[in-house]
C-alpha cells in the first residue's frame, strides 16, 4: 500500500514538469518577439519550497537566455534571498552562453548588480563575476598556449603584467583571438609574421587597458595603425612591414649605438658589431635607435638596405672608421 511519503517524489516531479511547461511557453513567446508569458512566475519558482521546482525553474531560465536577464535583475533587487541567490547563479551560467550577445548582456547585468551598494546581493554578484572571470582567464590562457601563443609575465616589481606573442608557431585562427579579452592583466600583444585580418584587428582594438601592440610582418599597414590608435589612445602601437635587422640598444634617445647583435641574424651576417654606431640607412641620417626601428619598419623581409656605421678600431683615442654594410633583412 502506498502512503503519503511515497507520493512526494511524484508530486515533486509533477511540479517540476509544470514549471518546465510554464517556461516553455515563455521561450516560445520570446522567440516570436512577444512578452515572455509566465516568466515572472517561473522566476518566482526559484524560491519554491520543493527542490525540484527550484532546479527546474533555474534550468528553464538558463535555456531561455537573454530574455530572462531583465526580469531576473528586477527580481534579484526586490525578491527574497533565495530567489536572488539562485537568480545570480542563473546569470553566472549565462556568462558561458555560446551567443556572444547573451554573454555580454549577462556581464553587464552582473556588473550593475555588483555596483548596487544598497542591495544585499551586491557582494554575491561581485563574487560570481570574479569567480567566473578567474576561471575564464585560466581557460583562455590554456587555449591560447595550446595553439602556440607564447606568454611572458613581468616580475611583481614590474607590476606582474602579462605579455603575449603570436609568431610562426601560432596554429589558431581569428576566432581564437577572442580569448584575449578574457585574460587578466594583459599589458602587451605582439604579432610577428602572422597575417592579421579585419576581424583580428577589431579584437585587438577592443582590448582596453593594453599598453602596447606590436604588429610586425602581419600585412597590416598605416590605416590599421591609425584605427588601433583611435580605439586605444593610451597604448603604444608599432606596425611594421616585417623587415628584421637583429640588433638591440640600451640608448633610445641618443646616438644609435648597437649593444647586442643576434647570432645568425641579418646584422650578424652583414658584419655589424656590438659598439657600432649607426649613422644612416640608405643615405638617410639615423638620429637614435628609435629612429632606426621606425625606418626599418617600413621595409619588408628580403629587402637590402645599406647601413653606414661608425666603428672604433679598439683604441680609446682612435678616430671612428666609417663602414658601409649591405644588409638583407630577415623576417620577424
Amino acid at each position: 500500500m502506498t502512503g503519503p511519503a511515497d507520493a512526494r517524489p511524484i508530486r515533486s516531479l509533477a511540479a517540476a514538469c509544470l514549471v518546465a511547461v510554464t517556461a516553455g511557453v515563455a521561450v516560445m513567446a520570446a522567440a516570436r518577439g512577444e512578452p515572455a508569458a509566465g516568466l515572472d512566475e517561473c522566476i518566482a519558482q526559484l524560491g519554491a519550497d520543493q527542490f525540484a521546482r527550484r532546479e527546474a525553474a533555474a534550468r528553464a531560465l538558463v535555456d531561455l537566455g537573454a530574455p530572462a536577464l531583465a526580469p531576473l535583475e528586477r527580481a534579484i533587487r526586490t525578491g527574497d534571498l533565495e530567489v536572488a541567490t539562485r537568480g545570480v547563479e542563473v546569470i553566472r551560467e549565462l556568462l558561458d552562453a555560446e551567443d556572444q550577445a547573451t554573454s555580454d548582456a549577462a556581464w553587464k547585468c552582473l556588473a550593475r548588480l555588483a555596483a548596487d551598494a544598497g542591495n544585499p546581493t551586491a557582494e554575491l554578484a561581485e563574487a560570481a563575476a570574479e569567480f567566473h572571470a578567474l576561471a575564464a582567464a585560466t581557460a583562455a590562457r590554456d587555449r591560447l598556449e595550446s595553439l602556440g601563443a607564447v606568454f611572458r609575465e613581468r616580475s611583481p616589481t614590474q607590476g606582474g603584467a602579462v605579455e603575449i606573442e603570436f609568431n610562426a608557431s601560432w596554429r589558431g585562427g581569428p576566432d581564437d583571438l577572442r580569448q584575449l579579452s578574457r585574460l587578466r592583466g594583459l599589458s602587451a600583444v605582439s604579432v610577428h609574421g602572422v597575417a592579421i585580418d579585419d576581424h583580428s584587428l577589431a579584437v585587438l582594438a577592443s582590448l582596453q587597458g593594453v599598453q602596447r601592440i606590436d604588429l610586425f610582418g602581419t600585412g597590416a599597414g598605416a590605416e590599421a595603425a591609425r584605427m588601433l590608435a583611435d580605439h586605444l589612445p593610451e597604448a603604444r602601437i608599432d606596425v611594421r612591414k616585417g623587415g628584421k635587422l637583429g640588433v638591440s640598444s640600451l640608448a633610445f634617445g641618443g646616438p644609435c649605438e648597437v649593444r647586442t647583435v643576434e647570432p645568425g641574424s641579418a646584422a650578424d651576417q652583414a658584419g655589424i658589431r656590438s659598439g657600432d654606431v649607426v649613422l644612416s640607412i640608405d643615405g638617410v641620417e639615423v638620429t637614435s635607435f628609435d629612429d632606426l626601428t621606425t625606418r626599418l619598419g617600413e621595409r619588408a623581409p628580403g629587402e637590402v638596405v645599406t647601413l653606414a656605421v661608425a666603428r672604433r678600431d679598439g683604441t680609446a683615442d682612435g678616430e671612428p672608421e666609417r663602414v658601409d654594410c649591405d644588409v638583407r633583412l630577415d623576417a620577424w
